[in-house]
């Protein structure tokens, strides 16, 4: 029998070359980072969460093999698509609404306000 994979240690080993910085401080790098890497977490356990429910209703029983082995048929693909979808979306949408703020041909309410303050 070969040796298990070392799982945790795996996890830990850093990629080649620099880690990519797109805020000014590292922290907040770090923090959506990990805010992201538990997204992902949280999307595959609800899948392996589909998975239980859909064999369950259709077997009555479960078998750990079972839920490793499952594949979801087109109909149970399409509808995880779209939950992941929705997921994503709402996991976004504070980044989508600042996106939108910035493209908006309004003004922001400051300017507005310290606008008419001068009037």
């Amino acid at each position: 029998m070969s040796d298990p994979i070392d799982w945790v240690s795996l996890s830990g080993r850093r990629a080649k070359g620099k880690r990519p910085e797109y805020f000014e401080d590292p922290a907040l790098d770090r923090l959506y980072s990990t805010v992201f890497a538990l997204a992902a977490e949280v999307s595959a356990l609800r899948e392996r969460q589909d998975t239980i429910e859909r064999l369950l209703e259709t077997n009555g029983v479960l078998r750990r093999e079972d839920i490793e082995s499952y594949e979801p048929d087109r109909e149970a693909g399409e509808e995880r698509g779209l939950a992941t979808r929705a997921y994503v979306s709402r996991i976004m949408r504070g980044f989508q609404q600042h996106v939108e703020a910035m493209e908006a041909d309004d003004p922001p309410i400051m300017d507005v306000v310290e606008r008419l303050s001068r009037e």
